[in-house]
């Protein structure tokens, strides 16, 4: 291989590693555990220290296994800079305690993983404001601007009921305002979506999703597209702008986020994913068949009020979604009609799991009101168009003819 050929996605992540040498001719990058790192000569240390050359100071701010993972994740998202966190929503919490103060202001899609909702109200708590708006309509956003806003945050599909975000005309007002545009694109993978296509400067991954993809490590991370032009950020501290302006943002983060919140990643995690990134293509791909086929059965079924998917020609946004993503994702819910006991139904699927994680390879189904999103209330959920009947399943990669065997099935035996 080399650098200077443009490889396609999955031939990129699988020899990343090789690419920059790896110890003894491994083909993975090893598991690195040492939390602390030593230097023949102690100038080089404080040089490393000061930044003036490359190096690793102490685990909780970086590590040879993490660094590879985030390479790897930088060259998926076609970034500038790639941090990795603990989870998917350490990278989230180190934005906002990195870059907004007191005073600031935020405007969000009110239609978020309930964990992100939760951290916005504690944000809301200590002096930023938050409004929530459907960013399915830039014109939503639009309005909800202020002289003091910061930050507009959105998801690709959101989680759970796949409203998709007004994303190329939210970036275009973001850019015409120089507000910092952050999104999350978890549900769709730089496999199906490159938030920089649409103006995004941050992107988010919960790494412990479909890019790890197998369950067994949490993780996230957080890509600088060089999309966001940083000198017109307020609240970069002078030190940080030492560097060149491209990378104020990622090195403000990495010290106010990374090193002082400290939701750093494990090597063995790190590893887990790196190695779950390899397959991400050619999990995406079925998982999203698989989805597909299951949403047109759901659909179909006389039993089923209503379903939520976003490749139904009969979803709000199908045309956005059609434009902007390879595919439709891999995440759909549905509405039971009434008179079924939604726990009935579940205890009746003999493959599909009940469980709270996404983009696992196992089918995951979960009742969304009793479970997840119980905490903030019937009001909060209503307002996010969350139907207490509400059912969410993360399609897995299992044969297409018995993922849905199972739910027909189910369904019979309402």
């Amino acid at each position: 291989m080399t650098e200077k050929k443009n490889y396609g996605f999955t031939t990129t992540i699988l020899h990343n590693d090789r690419q920059k040498g790896i110890e003894h001719g491994s083909l993975h990058k090893p598991v690195h555990t040492s939390v602390a790192f030593g230097y023949g000569d102690a100038r080089q240390l404080a040089s490393v220290f000061q930044g003036k050359e490359p190096g690793f100071r102490y685990g909780r701010q970086g590590n040879p296994t993490v660094s590879a993972l985030e390479d790897k994740v930088n060259k998926m998202e076609q970034g500038v800079a790639t941090l990795c966190f603990a989870t998917g929503m350490g990278a989230i919490g180190a934005v906002f305690q990195a870059l907004l103060r007191a005073g600031d202001h935020v405007v969000s899609s009110s239609f978020l993983f309930g964990n992100t909702n939760s951290l916005w109200q504690t944000v809301a708590g200590q002096g930023v404001a938050v409004d929530f708006v459907d960013a399915t309509d830039v014109a939503n956003v639009a309005a909800a601007l202020q002289p003091t806003t910061r930050i507009v945050f959105v998801e690709t599909i959101a989680n759970p009921r796949t409203q998709v975000a007004d994303l190329k005309r939210i970036g275009e007002l973001c850019k015409e305002r120089g507000i910092l545009y952050i999104v999350d694109n978890t549900m769709t993978t730089p496999y199906l979506f490159l938030p920089r296509a649409v103006g995004a400067g941050l992107v988010i991954n919960a790494l412990t999703k479909s890019i790890g993809g197998h369950g067994n490590a949490l993780g996230g991370s957080l890509t600088d597209t060089g999309a966001y032009d940083w000198t017109r950020f307020p609240n970069i501290f002078e030190n940080y702008k030492k560097a060149a302006p491209a990378q104020w943002g990622i090195t403000q983060i990495r010290a106010k986020g990374l090193r002082d919140f400290g939701a750093s990643l494990g090597p063995e995690a790190a590893h887990h994913i790196a190695v779950g990134a390899e397959t991400l293509a050619l999990r995406m791909e079925r998982t999203c068949a698989n989805a597909k086929a299951l949403a047109e059965l759901l659909e179909a079924d006389e039993r089923v009020a209503a379903v939520h998917y976003p490749g139904l020609k009969s979803h709000p946004q199908h045309a956005i979604s059609s434009e902007l993503f390879r595919a439709h994702g891999s995440l759909l819910s549905f509405e039971l009609k009434d008179g079924i006991d939604c726990f009935d139904f579940l205890n009746r699927l003999k493959l599909a799991i009940p469980a709270s994680n996404l983009g696992d390879t196992r089918t995951l189904i979960i009742p969304v009101a009793h479970t997840i999103f119980y905490e903030m209330g019937a009001e909060r959920r209503a307002s996010m168009g969350i139907a207490e009947s509400l059912i969410r399943v993360s399609v897995g990669i299992e044969d297409t003819a018995d993922l849905l065997e199972d739910f027909s099935c189910a369904l019979e035996a309402c």
